[in-house]
């Protein structure tokens, strides 16, 4: 990162501000496109994702976690990695009006870009800095963020896995059940 007449260059000669709005372009027209897919097919893509099986688990818990709280869930997933897509696509499919949509996917889709521009940017440059002071440094980095990645994932996968255990041992009783003569 070097600094060119006030300001920051991040990523072959651009400057922060510029790389910040090109990614929230890039991120209001890929949002976008993932609520319009959503909202045009939603019949479709149920079938399509029950199906494949692979983000069926994930639509069906972003459809409840959006039905709870709204266009805020929207917003914040673009602080998450993989489930943005799943709310995105959610929220199209559940129909959520576009008068609480496009302020969520604006607020949401700024943070990212903003995230992304100055964290992940910033972050590629160093390694590519790095590397061209000594190679064998920055690849041992790399290989190390990609250890504490899958060891992340692995915890994640094994934490779930002993929660979906638990859920089947207990059932639970809702209220409305409880209250129910048989």
């Amino acid at each position: 990162m070097t600094a060119t007449g006030g300001a920051v260059e991040i990523f072959e000669g651009w400057p922060l501000p510029a790389a910040i709005g090109v990614l929230f372009v890039i991120v209001l027209l890929r949002a976008g496109g993932t609520y319009a897919l959503g909202r045009g097919s939603r019949a479709g893509v149920k079938r399509l994702l029950e199906r494949r099986g692979r983000m069926a688990p994930r639509l069906a818990r972003a459809e409840a976690v959006i039905e709870r709280f709204g266009a805020p869930v929207v917003a914040l997933s673009f602080l998450t990695v993989g489930f943005q897509t799943a709310v995105n696509l959610a929220a199209g499919v559940l129909r959520m009006p576009l008068v609480k949509y496009l302020p969520a996917l604006v607020v949401g889709g700024a943070a990212w870009a903003t995230l992304y521009g100055v964290l992940g940017l910033a972050t590629v440059n160093a390694i590519i800095q790095a590397a061209q002071r000594d190679p064998v440094a920055a690849i041992l980095s790399v290989l190390a963020i990609a250890a504490v990645l899958v060891l992340i994932e692995f915890a994640t996968r094994r934490a779930r896995a002993i929660s979906a255990r638990h859920a089947d041992a207990v059932e639970p009783v809702l209220p409305d059940e409880a209250a129910r003569p048989e």
